[in-house]
């Protein structure tokens, strides 16, 4: 048999090539829909007070006066300890060793991508705040006469007609982990009565009733069981809105700045990354939650 020719690998060749590389990747990254469905205001100083009208005290007026009797006199009391929301502060420490900046840069630059991937992180973490958080979160924020349980276990239409039956004012979205949808999915199926779907930043949504059902897996799975939420947004409509700090220094986008600390004496870099936010719900009736919803609930066809 003849001696095979020698022949440069492709391992070897590669150390000469210019091989195209990709921006890191970053797996935990989501469309994040509700910081975008929601509407954003301004506060100044960090705090935002709700003033409320006092709820079951109604203005007296008259109808159809034809005589010369005393027409009603009334004013408008208000809430005498309205709800102050302050910000919280989402904030992290990226070090980036100049050595590290200064030869491996290209062809991405290594500050810029450090930069990018942990401003993804936190506004992950907003995302989650503004559903979870003990103090501002949706989840905790919605009025007890607004929280709902499931009938029996899976989300059903009933179940989500019940609660848009409380917030029915111009609901704009539901929100729910995709298991549950995928669980509300079934139970349309059995019943016959398939959602219909409506596309919005490009991307298909069910619905039901004509109101989107929008996907987060934010939204906690415990146990087997989460919630569906419904919400009114936008301050006009007296719904749920997203707080933010104007101006703050080395802006990068609302609410959130980058700021360089300088380099230590290891010739690290520093940079503060910071985002302060919060979300108002104006009016009880603008958030009601469907508790006990059970995503594990499956239905065998013969």
């Amino acid at each position: 048999m003849a001696d095979q020719p020698r022949v440069l690998s492709e391992k070897a060749a590669r150390q000469l090539s210019n091989t195209t590389k990709t921006p890191a990747q970053l797996p935990s990254l989501t469309p994040r829909w509700l910081t975008a469905l929601l509407q954003w205001k301004p506060v100044e100083a960090g705090v935002l007070r709700v003033n409320r009208v006092k709820p079951d005290e109604p203005v007296d007026v008259a109808c159809s006066v034809t005589d010369e009797s005393n027409l009603p006199s009334t004013f408008v009391d208000y809430d005498p300890n309205p709800r102050e929301y302050v910000l919280s502060s989402i904030s992290t420490v990226v070090n980036i060793n100049t050595r590290v900046s200064d030869l491996f840069s290209s062809p991405h630059d290594q500050i810029r991508e450090q930069l990018r991937l942990t401003i993804e992180s936190v506004k992950e973490r907003q995302e989650h705040e503004l559903i979870n958080h003990d103090d501002y979160g949706l989840l905790t924020q919605a009025a007890p006469d607004f929280r709902l349980s499931t009938r029996k276990g899976p989300p059903t239409p009933d179940d989500l007609d019940e609660l848009i039956s409380r917030v029915w004012k111009e609901p704009a979205f539901f929100i729910a982990h995709p298991l549950a949808i995928a669980a509300f999915g079934r139970e349309c199926t059995r019943r016959g009565v398939p959602p219909a779907t409506v596309t919005l930043f490009g991307s298909p949504f069910i619905t039901w009733r004509g109101i989107p059902i929008i996907p987060s897996d934010k939204v906690p799975v415990e146990g087997g069981k989460s919630s569906f939420l419904l919400i009114r947004v936008g301050e006009k409509k007296q719904g749920v809105v997203g707080l933010f700090q104007p101006g703050l220094p080395g802006e990068q986008s609302p609410g959130l700045s980058v700021r360089f600390m300088g380099i230590g004496q290891n010739a690290v870099a520093s940079y503060l990354v910071s985002l302060y936010c919060s979300a108002a719900v104006l009016t009880p009736d603008a958030l009601g939650v469907l508790e006990n919803v059970e995503v594990g609930n499956y239905h065998e066809y013969k």
